[in-house]
């Protein structure tokens, strides 16, 4: 019998200057592999927020992308805790187990957006966590995976950036 092996999410990235929280669902077999948030190099996330945020050329070690991203009020997080997947689809995740996302919100009271990476982390947040009081201080975007999956109305970086330009504008420094 072939079954999918369990697979764990990573600690969240966050500090007292933390603003918005990129809520992902799991990371991805390479992301996973590379023990990094966002470490399939084909996913746009880092350029998506060195774009917003800089010059658009992320730095090449991952201790610097996460510096960069708490230096300019990010955080970093998943939805699940663990899941049962083979692969990195999202529609393949099983037997999810939550993170403790109002746990992490009254831990960092600046959190005061949360902003979905695609439609699975932003139902999940809300199933699982739509009627907390934490969470309904907060705003909660929902944006377009930073996937490199093209999806109808996504095809590729330039089309998300704009969709994630928009939606954080109101709340970039």
């Amino acid at each position: 019998m072939n079954t999918a092996p369990r697979v764990h999410s990573f600690p969240p990235v966050a500090d007292e200057r933390s603003r918005i929280l990129i809520l992902g669902s799991m990371p991805g077999v390479a992301s996973l592999e590379a023990h990094q948030y966002y470490g399939n190099p084909r996913n746009y996330l880092w350029r998506i927020l060195y774009a917003l945020l800089a010059d658009g050329v992320p730095d090449e070690r991952y201790e610097d992308r996460l510096a960069f991203a708490l230096r300019h009020g990010f955080a970093l997080w998943d939805v699940y805790a663990s899941c049962v997947r083979k692969g990195s689809l999202d529609s393949d995740i099983r037997d999810a187990v939550p993170n403790d996302i109002p746990g992490l919100l009254r831990r960092c009271p600046s959190l005061s957006v949360v902003a979905c990476n695609g439609g699975t982390s932003h139902a999940a947040l809300l199933k699982r966590f739509g009627s907390d009081p934490e969470l309904r201080k907060r705003t909660v975007l929902r944006l377009p995976s930073t996937s490199p999956v093209p999806t109808p109305h996504y095809r590729g970086l330039e089309d998300r950036l704009a969709a994630w330009r928009t939606a954080l504008a109101p709340y970039l420094p």
